[in-house]
């Protein structure tokens, strides 16, 4: 998780805990939007990755959050301070971070199949 985390603080210019935070809720939203198998793999190929979705959900549930989709999403992204250009920034480093780790078939399925992701990717 902390390659993940300081390589958006880096590359996107957020601090740290800002970046930790977004992790969580992009993969919350993922894990609700997305593949499961293939949303279940990448999560699973970021170390701490369920306990930033934790973190991120505080005990409220993704699923009543996330209920508006990707609305809802940049919703909370931006309740955390970041700009569009912020959060398509994190996005594509996500996604670059994911093709390292699960590989493109799998990280373009779940762009593809995650309902207006396509547009970050």
């Amino acid at each position: 998780m902390n390659e993940l985390i300081d390589l958006l603080a880096t590359k996107v210019g957020i601090d740290k805990a800002v970046a930790e935070k977004t992790i969580g809720i992009i993969l919350g939203f993922l894990r609700n939007e997305g593949p499961a198998d293939d949303v279940s793999a990448l999560i699973a190929a970021i170390p701490g990755g369920e306990s930033a979705i934790a973190d991120a959900d505080g005990g409220g549930g993704f699923g009543g959050l996330m209920g508006g989709g990707l609305m809802a999403l940049g919703s909370k992204l931006m309740g955390l301070g970041l700009g569009m250009g912020e959060i398509q920034s994190v996005a594509r480093e996500l996604f670059r971070y994911g093709r390292d780790k699960i590989g493109e078939e799998k990280m373009a399925n779940i762009i593809s199949q995650t309902p207006g992701l396509s547009q970050f990717a």
